[in-house]
C-alpha cells in the first residue's frame, strides 16, 4: 500500500462526514485517504459510501491522522500512531485532553483537539479547535481546512473546550428536546401529528436561516416577532416564569461539567 496523505481512525457518524467533506470539498481524493475501522459490517458500508479510498482494520503508513473514536480508545490508538510515520494529528474525541494525546503518541507529533457537533453530517456543523505547543501555524491551518470542509470552525484556549462541548458539542440534542416538546405540544392544541411534525420541522428550518442571514441579534429577532400584548408574547411570558434562560443555563452547565469528569 502506498503511503496516503490522511487516515481517519474511525468510521462512525463524525469519521465519515468528515471523510465527506474532505472529499466534497477536494481537500483529498477518494484513493488518497483511508478509513480504519473494526467494525466488519461498518467497513462494508464505508466501503460502499467512499468507492476508491482504503476501507481497512490496521493502521497503514501516513502522515496526518484524524482521531474519531470513543474517547476511552483514544490512548490505544495513540500508541501506535509513531510507528507509522504521523507528522500531524486532530482528534474529535470527546474530554481527551492534549497532553494525554501527547503523552500517549510522544513528542514528535503536533496534536490539534477540536470538538464538532452533529449537524456536519449534512455539511452545517460548527466546531471549536484548540492547538498543542508543538503546532505549526501550517498544521493549524491543516486542522481548519478539515473541520470546514462539515462547518464553520472556530479557536478557542483548551481550557474552553468542555464549555463548548456542554454548548454546541451538546447543543443539537437539546433543539431536538425541543422539537420534540413543541410537536406535543401542537397535538395537545388538536394538530395532527403530521401537520404537527411538518410546521416545527419548517419552523426550526426556517429560524435557523432567519438567524444565520440575519445581521440582527436573536435578542432583536425575538423582540421583532413579539408584539404588545399579543400571542407571541404570552408564550414567552410563560417561558420567562418557568425560568427558560436558567433552565438553558443549567444545561449547559451540567453538560460542561461532565465533560470535565470525562476529561479526568
Amino acid at each position: 500500500m502506498n503511503r496516503l496523505s490522511l487516515v481517519i481512525f474511525g468510521g462512525g457518524n463524525m469519521g465519515a462526514a468528515l471523510a465527506r467533506g474532505l472529499v466534497a470539498n477536494k481537500f483529498v481524493g477518494p484513493s488518497e485517504f483511508a478509513i480504519v475501522e473494526k467494525s466488519p459490517e461498518r467497513r462494508v458500508i464505508l466501503q460502499t459510501d467512499f468507492p476508491g479510498a482504503v476501507i481497512c482494520e490496521q493502521m497503514p503508513k501516513c502522515d496526518s491522522v484524524v482521531i474519531a473514536v470513543k474517547p476511552d480508545d483514544v490512548a490505544g490508538v495513540c500508541l501506535t500512531l509513531s510507528n507509522f510515520g504521523v507528522k500531524q494529528l486532530l482528534s474529535i474525541a470527546a474530554g481527551v485532553t492534549i497532553a494525554s494525546i501527547q503523552s500517549a503518541c510522544g513528542a514528535t507529533i503536533a496534536v490539534v483537539r477540536a470538538m464538532p457537533n452533529t449537524p456536519a453530517l449534512v455539511g452545517q456543523g460548527v466546531s471549536a479547535m484548540a492547538a498543542g505547543g508543538a503546532c505549526s501555524a501550517d498544521q493549524i491551518v491543516w486542522a481548519k481546512k478539515i473541520l470546514g470542509s462539515v462547518g464553520k470552525v472556530v479557536e478557542v484556549e483548551e481550557n474552553l473546550l468542555d464549555a463548548v462541548t456542554g454548548l454546541s458539542g451538546s447543543g443539537p440534542a437539546y433543539i431536538f428536546l425541543l422539537a420534540e416538546a413543541l410537536i406535543a405540544a401542537g397535538i395537545q392544541q388538536g394538530l395532527s401529528a403530521e401537520v404537527a411534525d411538518t410546521l416545527v420541522r419548517q419552523l426550526l428550518v426556517g429560524s435557523s436561516a432567519l438567524l444565520a442571514q440575519s445581521s440582527s441579534s436573536p435578542e432583536e429577532l425575538r423582540k421583532n416577532v413579539t408584539s404588545p400584548n399579543g400571542t407571541t408574547a404570552a408564550g414567552i411570558a410563560e417561558l420567562q416564569k418557568e425560568n427558560f434562560a436558567e433552565i438553558i443555563a443549567g444545561a449547559v452547565q451540567a453538560a460542561t461539567e461532565r465533560s470535565k469528569q470525562l476529561g479526568k
